[in-house]
């Protein structure tokens, strides 16, 4: 069954090469979605896929790659969409 999940990542997680280990994570996983930075400092992900994968990516957002340094990890699962045809990182505010 596939899912969909929002993920908003605090700590040291900008500038740690973040949004990238998480397209790589996220293309092992065979996931679509998106992640990008916040001006907050934050990382947000939306990430869509097979239930079994999902439940990788979200133990591997917890920790990040390995400069990252994640303090905080709210995940919230979300109506599936199927909308994206890849994943890919995004350099401005859009959904």
């Amino acid at each position: 069954m596939n899912k969909r999940l929002h993920v908003i990542v605090r700590g040291r997680v900008q500038g740690v090469n973040f949004r990238w280990a998480t397209l790589r994570e996220a293309q092992a996983q065979n996931l679509t979605g998106w992640v990008k930075n916040k001006e907050d400092g934050s990382v947000e992900i939306l990430a869509e896929g097979a239930e079994e994968a999902l439940a990788l990516f979200r133990d591997w957002c917890r920790k990040g790659p390995p400069a990252a340094r994640v303090a905080s990890c709210e995940i919230r699962e979300e109506p599936y969409a199927g909308i994206f045809p890849s994943f890919e990182i995004r350099y401005d505010e859009r959904m």
